[in-house]
């Protein structure tokens, strides 16, 4: 056994010197995330916005998405209740998300790339890698738990006590331990790293889906999802920490398995066998479309399922509006004053949030280019007449293409849905739910062309543009509960686009963004045929 992890520890040191660049953003920036809103929710709490806060929250839709709270008396709603309520399980789900890639990465994908084999052929164990990697990422999250701690103490909020903090912190490393236990096992089972990055995101969002469906139904089986460890120990208010331990043994049963596995495999290979391909490949494979849809088809499928399913999920909730908003008069009287019904202003809220899922598949796709440029795939292409303009607005297409079909079937998913579960209770059809959708376009594109920009000239940070999708989409959830300066708002591209259907459409940002996002295009066609190829970079 021991033979197996030898000298471990010595990866693990190098591991930490090699990414303390990556583990300085990552700690740093998601404790910031986590713990730096405390000052902008001490202002929309002052007078009444605590309680006017609990009511909205008690909303199903607004529980699908951000988890129940304890707190059955509105005056018992205090900061830190209503702190930990919106804010904790977002942070977990970045700190999971970000885990997990972190760990098929220095797994999966180095064993495709060559880097495990040249390790192994050191004296170190078999399974040393595996473990030295584990050992990482359990520290980092720890560190992330210590900085979170640090920043959220330093702000010294009455109701937010130390007891809190620290159960915040730690449900935080959890979670970031969870997504790494998942991908580990994956990393094994799976046959690729893009397999292994791909089935471990879906079950993250599959656990996401099932919390949403359970909280507002029965809390109780919440507590059988793994990702309900990481947000019902309810710090500030029960400082629940049972959650904490059956996470903890989740994590070791689930590393244990990933050893198990890891030791019975060969290196390269994987436990689900890889589908053989026919003895004569089809006529479309011939033309350059033909060939990059077949090399993006599992990732357009996977993707617009999980938008049918999210929507599906978000639409089911529809029915429990109209039950809600008769029993809460507050809730009642807000809607009836501004004139928007409560099914209309959630859709434009739940709108953006769907939209900024479909603009990462359409960023996945350009990205894509350049991984197959810099693994060499596209080397015997280069040899042919098939120019570079060829693969960029085949590209291009395919990510516009993509991104139009997210919208649609994310649409079709939320709308359906909900129209089946309000039985003609409202008004709203399924092509007021598709010129929603169709309203977000242009956001889309804008990500289309800011990748564009990225292949064309800095094609080695594609995934900085995730970044900005993320903190877009960060900015437009929060902005509005956390009254943030209108220019720091329009720092998020979806931010210049009003929400349908409680507001109007607007034509001049619609074609505005547009037109920036074919210029960006153009830019970043004009540096791609213009750089060198980065083969093996």
């Amino acid at each position: 056994m021991k033979e197996k992890f030898a000298r471990w520890h010595v990866l693990c040191l190098n591991y930490f010197k090699r990414d303390w660049k990556k583990i300085l953003i990552w700690t740093l920036g998601l404790a910031a995330f986590s713990g730096g809103y405390i000052p902008p929710f001490v202002e929309i709490s002052k007078g009444q916005g605590l309680i006017g806060l609990y009511e909205t929250m008690r909303n199903p839709a607004m529980i699908s998405m951000v988890g129940p709270t304890p707190i059955t008396d509105p005056s018992n709603y205090t900061l830190g209740a209503m702190y930990s309520h919106m804010m904790l399980l977002f942070c977990g789900l970045f700190a999971m998300i970000i885990s997990a890639l972190h760990v098929t990465g220095h797994t999966r994908k180095e064993e495709e790339l060559g880097l495990t084999e040249i390790v192994r052929s050191f004296q170190v164990g078999r399974q040393a890698n595996s473990l030295a990697v584990l050992i990482e990422t359990l520290g980092i999250n720890l560190i992330l738990a210590l900085v979170t701690t640090l920043i959220m103490t330093v702000l010294k909020v009455e109701s937010i006590t130390v007891t809190g903090i620290v159960l915040f912190s730690l449900s935080l490393a959890l979670a970031g331990m969870i997504g790494a236990v998942v991908a580990l096992v994956m990393a094994q089972i799976m046959q690729t790293s893009t397999g292994a990055t791909g089935s471990s995101m879906a079950i993250i969002g599959l656990l996401y889906i099932l919390r949403g469906a359970t909280d507002v139904s029965n809390q109780n089986l919440s507590m059988m999802n793994p990702m309900g460890w990481t947000y019902l120990t309810f710090p500030f208010t029960e400082n629940n920490s049972l959650p904490i331990f059956i996470g903890i043994v989740f994590c070791v049963v689930l590393a244990i398995v990933a050893f198990a596995l890891e030791g019975g495999r060969d290196m390269g290979a994987g436990y689900l066998p890889a589908i053989e391909g026919k003895a004569n490949a089809k006529k479309s494979l011939l033309s350059v479309p033909g060939l990059f849809f077949r090399l993006n088809r599992g990732l357009i499928i996977s993707w617009l399922v999980a938008f049918v399913v999210l929507g599906a999920a978000y639409g089911s909730i529809y029915g429990d509006m109209q039950v809600f908003l008769e029993s809460n008069e507050i809730i009642k009287q807000m809607f009836t004053m501004t004139g928007v019904t409560i099914e209309e202003s959630f859709t434009s809220v739940i709108m953006m949030v769907m939209i900024g899922m479909v603009g990462i598949l359409p960023i996945a796709i350009v990205n894509k280019l350049y991984a197959e440029e810099e693994r060499m795939h596209l080397s015997q292409l280069y040899a042919t007449k098939i120019t570079r303009s060829k693969l960029y607005w085949t590209t291009i297409v395919l990510s516009v293409i993509s991104a139009i079909a997210g919208i649609v079937f994310a649409v079709i998913g939320l709308g359906g849905t909900a129209i089946v579960a309000m039985n003609g209770e409202s008004t709203m059809t399924l092509a007021t739910f598709m010129k929603a959708g169709f309203n977000y376009l242009p956001s889309t594109l804008f990500f289309v062309g800011l990748s564009a920009v990225v292949l064309g000239y800095v094609p080695k940070i594609g995934k900085a543009v995730y970044v900005y999708l993320g903190y877009s989409f960060a900015l437009n959830y929060f902005g509005g509960m956390i009254n943030l300066p209108e220019w720091f708002s329009k720092t998020a591209i979806q931010s210049w686009i009003p929400r349908m259907p409680a507001s109007d459409f607007e034509v001049m940002p619609f074609v505005t963004i547009t037109l920036i996002s074919v210029a960006m295009i153009l830019i970043g066609y004009t540096g791609y045929i213009r750089r060198d190829m980065q083969e093996g970079a």
